[in-house]
């Protein structure tokens, strides 16, 4: 995978900072679209969708190609590779963190039905990470 470098993920993540163009990257997933189907969910004009667009594109997320009067858009992933790359090194911190936050209450739970006999039954059972 290719690094990007801070500038480069600086754009990557003020691209990503719109709802409108976080959208359209999820449409862009499905496959290749126009500007007009880009533009369709929302109700903006071709010309703010365009905006939107270029910023996208600005940041590598997109690649645009003009065919006839056409524009058709696609993903571009690398850069949304970078970016996961980055986010993961706080995805390993808050994991590391709900792992310590576990073994406590295990041994707070332990604690507990070594005192009283009985395992605790007020915490509610979720789903384990």
């Amino acid at each position: 995978m290719v690094e990007l470098l801070p500038p480069q993920l600086d754009i990557v993540f003020h691209a990503l900072g719109d709802a409108t163009r976080r959208q359209m990257l999820r449409d862009l997933a499905g496959g290749e679209r126009s500007v007009g189907q880009l533009a369709e969910p929302f109700s903006i004009s071709l010309a703010a969708a365009s905006k939107h667009i270029k910023v996208l594109e600005g940041a590598g997320l997109i690649r645009r190609e003009v065919k006839g009067r056409t524009h058709m858009c696609r993903l571009e992933a690398g850069p949304l590779a970078s970016a996961h790359e980055w986010l993961g090194h706080y995805e390993r911190f808050w994991l590391s963190r709900l792992d310590i936050l576990e073994n406590l209450l295990r041994a707070d739970d332990a604690r507990t039905h070594a005192v009283t006999g009985k395992p605790r039954t007020d915490r509610k059972k979720g789903p384990r990470l």
